[in-house]
């Protein structure tokens, strides 16, 4: 599948301005993540991109988002890794462990975007460019801020080999050229 198709996949499915925002920013740390670790860009950029597509469609029940995504991309073609690390993504759908490099890159850079754009908010400028990264480190220890922003997920950046504050350099980094689009 080519990004402009994923792309008219993720506006037919997802009206949601903030989510829209959440898929662009999560492509963009999914391909940071890739390129620091020698993967290929375009099949975990398009993983970060797509983990999403049923958000609204499951009204994100834990218990089956991610897999009703595997059947929105049936008859298209999609690498099968790429569905693998969609469907584990959300630990709640399936009892199936994340094993794999790319499994933990999609759980934590999906997962970091939430916080980071969280810590952007809070500043007076609102904008990405002002946002440090031991602000998102700082953020991450405050179990009250982002409450929802799961942080073990978050952590399972050290799985890939990569320190919190590093992941939140490289995260703000990726997100950078889009803040734009993503409003920050």
């Amino acid at each position: 599948m080519e990004r402009q198709q994923a792309l008219e996949l993720v506006y037919k499915y997802i009206k949601n301005d903030k989510m829209i925002k959440h898929c662009l920013a999560s492509e963009a740390v999914l391909r940071g993540i890739a390129t620091k670790l020698g993967e290929d860009e375009e099949k975990w950029g398009l993983a970060g991109l797509l983990h999403d597509l049923d958000v609204e469609i499951t009204n994100a029940d834990p218990k089956i988002h991610g897999l009703k995504t595997e059947e929105l991309l049936e008859g298209y073609s999609v690498d099968s890794e790429i569905i693998e690390a969609i469907r584990l993504h959300n630990e709640d759908a399936t009892e199936i462990p994340r094993t794999k490099p790319f499994h933990h890159a999609l759980a934590a850079g999906e997962t970091i975007t939430g916080l980071i754009m969280a810590t952007t908010y809070v500043y007076p400028e609102k904008k990405l460019a002002v946002v440090k990264p031991k602000s998102v480190v700082k953020r991450m220890k405050e179990k009250s801020f982002a409450a929802s922003v799961n942080r073990d997920n978050i952590m399972e950046c050290e799985k890939l080999g990569i320190s919190i504050n590093e992941f939140a350099e490289l995260s703000i980094a990726a997100m950078l050229p889009i803040s734009d689009e993503l409003g920050l």
